[in-house]
């Protein structure tokens, strides 16, 4: 098993890439979807969240405003951290449980937004960025998400910068062009992550990681 970190700022374009790494074979496990489901209603992990922010973070229908939680995290540091402190276990179990369940040859790609900023690295034999200019960014967050430019800003302040992260990547992917370039350059990654399992998988106990 070849073990895939894929990461990117807010507005990177990670959930294509990691949606093309799907389609050519790859076994993905979604934090960001994971850490929904882990907060959905009737879970202990909502009623953790709420008993650290307050009812105020719940929406009518008894679900998790996300909105509301994100306006609070994002400008406060510490209130960042205590909510991390909740969801980050429970998430790092059901994607364990995730890994464990995938056929021993699989390519797993764990698609992780805070990769960098929680010190994850070591974790992945490989791990890939994809990276993509702050003002694409803004413009993708206003245009696509309709955030305002505030809070796009405050969103892609609070994540680790470009160069950190390009800092501990294996493979960077540059999704400032088109569809089409971006395609070529997951084709390529691709085909070094079928090559790195396939070393992977034929090296003896005791050999150097390919």
């Amino acid at each position: 098993m070849l073990r895939v970190g894929l990461t990117g700022g807010i507005g990177s374009g990670k959930s294509e890439v990691s949606r093309r790494l799907s389609g050519h074979g790859a076994v993905v496990i979604d934090a960001d979807k994971i850490a929904r489901e882990v907060v959905e209603p009737g879970t202990p992990g909502l009623a953790a969240v709420v008993a650290e922010f307050g009812d105020e973070v719940l929406l009518p229908d008894g679900g998790l405003d996300r909105d509301k939680v994100g306006s609070i995290v994002f400008a406060d540091a510490e209130r960042l951290k205590a909510l991390n402190t909740i969801v980050h276990p429970l998430v790092g179990e059901r994607m364990q449980e995730l890994m464990d369940a995938a056929p021993e040859d699989a390519i797993v790609v764990y698609d992780v937004p805070l990769l960098t900023e929680n010190d994850l690295a070591g974790f992945y034999d490989v791990v890939v960025v994809v990276d993509t200019p702050v003002e694409t960014q803004l413009d993708r967050l206003t245009s696509r998400r309709g955030m305002t430019e505030e809070a796009a800003r405050s969103r892609i302040a609070a994540q680790a910068t470009r160069e950190a992260r390009r800092a501990i990547a294996d493979h960077v992917i540059d999704n400032s062009g088109t569809i089409d370039d971006l395609k070529a350059k997951v084709d390529a990654v691709w085909e070094d992550l079928r090559s790195r399992a396939e070393a992977k998988a034929a090296a003896k106990p005791g050999d150097p990681a390919p």
